[in-house]
C-alpha cells in the first residue's frame, strides 16, 4: 500500500514533467483520502470541524463512472457580516477514481489552462493545503453533513 508519506513533494520542487505532475495528483489523493475516507463511496457533502481552525466543507458536485468533481473550501464569517458564512478559496477537485489521482482544477468560468507551471502552483497550493487540514485535525470521515449545502 502506498501511503501519502512515501511521496516526498518538497514545496520548492519545479515543474518538471508530466510524470512529476501526476506523482503530485497522487500525493494529493492520498491526502484527500486520509481526510475523507473512500473517495469512491463519498455523497453529499461533509464538514469537518478541527480546534483552532475554520470550518471545511467538501461537497461531492457530480459523479461520473471513473471521475468525481468536488468543491473543498472554508467556511468564512463574510466581511461585514459575522453571521454570513463565505466559502474561500472554492476549490474545485477532478478525482480519477481508477488511477488514484486528484487534481487542483481551475476556477470555474475560467479557460482550461495546459501549461505545466499553472498546474503544478495550483495543484502544489492543494497539497500544501491538505497537509496543513491533517495536521490542524480536520477529518469528514467522523464530520457530518454541510448545513449550508444546497
Amino acid at each position: 500500500m502506498i501511503a501519502a508519506s512515501n511521496l516526498v513533494v518538497p514545496w520548492r520542487t519545479r515543474p518538471r514533467g508530466f510524470v512529476a505532475l501526476m506523482g503530485l495528483y497522487e500525493s494529493n489523493y492520498l491526502h484527500l483520502a486520509a481526510l475523507a475516507g473512500d473517495l469512491a463511496t463519498l455523497a453529499a457533502s461533509r464538514v469537518s470541524d478541527a480546534a483552532g481552525d475554520c470550518t471545511l466543507v467538501l461537497n461531492v458536485l457530480g459523479r461520473a463512472r471513473y471521475t468525481s468533481e468536488l468543491l473543498l473550501s472554508y467556511l468564512l464569517p463574510a466581511r461585514g457580516a459575522a453571521t454570513v458564512l463565505e466559502r474561500v478559496p472554492d476549490q474545485r477537485l477532478r478525482v480519477y477514481h481508477d488511477a488514484r489521482l486528484l487534481e487542483a482544477c481551475p476556477a470555474e468560468g475560467s479557460a482550461e489552462d495546459r501549461e505545466l507551471g499553472r498546474r503544478w502552483a495550483r495543484n502544489m497550493m492543494l497539497n500544501k493545503w491538505l497537509e496543513y487540514c491533517a495536521e490542524r485535525g480536520h477529518s469528514f470521515a467522523r464530520g457530518g453533513s454541510d448545513p449550508q449545502a444546497g
